[in-house]
């Protein structure tokens, strides 16, 4: 009996350390969720703050009037329902630079250089056949006594350049031709059917404005007249073109008003052709 209360004492040591055992995987396991779940919330993407809406870009008042002066100029009456600048509208490139003026010692040769042609054949009576045999035979002379007489006088002969025509360019020009002749007959085709009489009319008054002019002077003066408006309208015109615009302006009005009467009285009796052309 007296060996019974030693063996509870000693079966209580063990069941405390048994107890602290499982308390302390506890608190273990505790730790490693509540690390775990810490390092979970480090890892989880947090979310990102919404972007500040941008800030709305005012034009400023400058900006506003430039284009206000854009649209105002856009809408302004031109000649000939013209929208591109006058270079653009002569064709760009070399010829235009010719016409208005850029290079003035180019414009000048060439336009001097027709003035002599003109006065060369139809003031002095001088014939273009006569006029090309002639130079050429000058050319020809002044070269062969030249080629011949370099080795006398001790200076190099004449280079003379190889001029070889290329394919391409003759073939670009012949389809560029082509193409507009084919176009002109289409013109003169669907006037002649008598489904546009404005567009007819247009083309009677230039022609009688041509044979006037034909009548007046040859073909020779006529080229050299067109030549000469070419070098001086351009440029007069683009120094002075809001004002010639607004004198268009009025004119074409009172041409359309014109038109308005004509029509009434005249084309609009005119009995016009069919509409389209009739299938076979």
């Amino acid at each position: 009996m007296a060996e019974q209360p030693h063996a509870e004492g000693g079966a209580s040591p063990k069941h405390e350390t048994l107890m602290e055992k499982l308390a302390d995987k506890l608190h273990v396991g505790g730790k490693d969720s509540s690390s775990s779940s810490d390092s979970d919330n480090d890892e989880r993407p947090r979310p990102s703050a919404p972007p500040a809406p941008a800030a709305e870009v005012k034009p400023s008042f400058s900006d506003s009037a430039a284009t206000a002066a854009a649209e105002a100029k856009a809408k302004v009456f031109r000649l000939f329902g013209r929208e591109q600048p006058i270079h653009k509208a002569l064709g760009g490139g070399k010829p235009a630079d010719v016409f208005l003026w850029r290079n003035r010692n180019i414009s000048a040769g060439v336009l001097g250089g027709a003035t002599a042609i003109w006065i060369l054949f139809e003031l002095l009576g001088y014939h273009l056949l006569t006029f090309v045999c002639h130079g050429l035979i000058f050319s020809l002379g002044v070269l062969f006594l030249w080629s011949n007489a370099s080795s006398f006088i001790n200076k190099s002969p004449p280079r003379i350049p190889e001029v070889i025509i290329p394919e391409d360019l003759v073939v670009n020009i012949a389809l560029s031709t082509r193409y507009e002749i084919n176009r002109a007959f289409a013109n003169l085709r669907q006037i002649a059917l008598g489904r546009d009489i404005k567009k007819f009319v247009m083309v009677i008054a230039g022609l009688w404005l041509l044979s006037v002019l034909g009548s007046c002077c040859n073909f020779l003066t006529l080229v050299y007249i067109v030549f000469v408006v070419l070098h001086t309208v351009p440029v007069l015109y683009e120094k002075y073109e809001d004002q010639i615009d607004s004198y268009g302006e009025k004119g074409w009005v009172e041409i359309k008003k014109q038109y308005a009467v004509f029509d009434e009285k005249v084309l609009s009796k005119v009995p016009r052709g069919p509409a389209k052309d009739k299938k076979h």
